[in-house]
């Protein structure tokens, strides 16, 4: 899988995607990430990305010209599934959509920054717009981070146990039951019986009764 992401400070996305999971996932040519500088399509003497807002009011944007003419070279070597604008106003990220993007091969993402970007590119080449929760950050390199990270790894052979991802909160709509490890008591506080009896089934069903009843309390919005 392939995401290439448009950024004016790609440094902030270096650490991030080069370790863990991730690195790992590239290490065995699972996944591939490449990151643009805007400022290498930036206009002038300054290459510059930025400018006032028509109409006034604080802060600058991302012009047109300078993402429209990366987009397009981008463009004219590739075919994306989706183009992704970055953004608070899109579309909440869930787990369904990061199932459903784990299954597309080429991806470009775009990272607004300061006040975002002009809204012409979004109407020409923007198939999807992400939102990684109801708040604003400086920018949209750790929000790509994030769903890079969510969508890498779902892809097969990337966690060491494939079944892994399908046990995760928000797969079914339901919150991870609880989890234990050693040893079996800690400070008078013991794991489960069921957990400890072998009973491949009943541990199942635990665990399902679990995760319903944390979800019921905690996020009953997911059943609505």
């Amino acid at each position: 899988m392939q995401f290439d992401i448009i950024t004016v400070l790609p440094e902030l996305l270096e650490s991030p995607l080069s370790h863990s999971i991730m690195q790992r996932a590239k290490d065995r040519g699972l996944l591939n990430v490449n990151l643009i500088n805007l400022r290498d399509y930036g206009i002038g003497k300054h290459k510059q990305v930025d400018d006032y807002q028509y109409g006034g009011g604080a802060g600058m944007l991302m012009t047109v010209e300078p993402l429209d003419n990366c987009i397009e070279d981008l463009k004219s070597n590739k075919v994306y599934d989706e183009i992704i604008f970055l953004t608070p106003d899109g579309i909440p990220l869930t787990q369904t959509i990061a199932n459903k993007l784990s299954l597309q091969k080429n991806i470009l993402l775009i990272c607004g920054h300061y006040k975002g970007i002009d809204q012409r590119i979004r109407d020409m080449h923007c198939t999807m717009e992400i939102s990684i929760g109801d708040y604003v950050l400086s920018g949209g390199e750790l929000a790509a981070a994030v769903l890079v990270d969510s969508i890498g790894r779902l892809i097969p052979g990337v966690l060491n146990d494939g079944t892994s991802a399908l046990t995760d909160s928000f797969q079914d709509n339901l919150l991870a039951p609880p989890i234990y490890s050693r040893p079996a008591e800690y400070k008078g506080r013991k794991v489960p019986d069921v957990l400890l009896s072998g009973h491949d089934a009943k541990i199942e069903e635990w665990r399902l009764e679990q995760a319903q009843k944390k979800t019921n309390e905690l996020r009953p919005d997911l059943n609505a």
